[in-house]
């Protein structure tokens, strides 16, 4: 009886504990990041090496469709009947792509694509008169400048 009790306290204690230790954790990987496995956009990088020749499809597929280019973990491929829903790709042509390619060739480009994009926005941005931005970089708040606040009483 007192097995059964104890056994009984302690299932009650380990289930009411278990939220408690359970943490809210996201995790954000996006392309260029080594744990990034998805679709790629191959656009206007130099062609990929391949782990198959011919694209593999699940389903029936029309032939105008385009074949999409995926990055898979290891033996997802082999088994892309049972990984297919995972990528949202069961009805499409799908070409893997090599881990070499994608480490060698794409990230580099997409990162420099990334950081350059970033660039010209802040560049514009500062270029529009963005006060906000300029703020952030020069550390001039943008709605204490004297000019400002001389403007606005004197046209009131």
């Amino acid at each position: 009886m007192k097995s059964i009790l104890l056994a009984t306290a302690i299932a009650a204690v380990t289930t009411l504990a278990t939220p408690a230790l359970a943490a809210d954790v996201g995790v954000s990987i996006s392309i260029g990041q080594p744990g990034f496995y998805g679709r790629l956009d191959i656009g206007g990088y130099p062609p990929p090496l391949l782990l198959y020749r011919e694209p593999i499809a699940i389903r029936r597929v029309p032939e105008s469709r385009q074949p999409i280019y995926l990055r898979v973990p290891p033996g997802h491929a082999r088994n892309w009947g049972r990984y297919c829903r995972t990528y949202n790709a069961c009805g499409e042509r799908v070409y893997f792509v090599q881990d070499r390619w994608y480490t060698n060739e794409y990230v580099p480009r997409y990162q420099r694509y990334q950081r350059d994009r970033q660039q010209q926005r802040r560049h514009h941005r500062y270029q529009q008169g963005d006060r906000d931005y300029r703020y952030n970089q020069q550390g001039v708040p943008p709605l204490y400048n004297d000019e400002d606040r001389n403007d606005a009483y004197q046209n009131r």
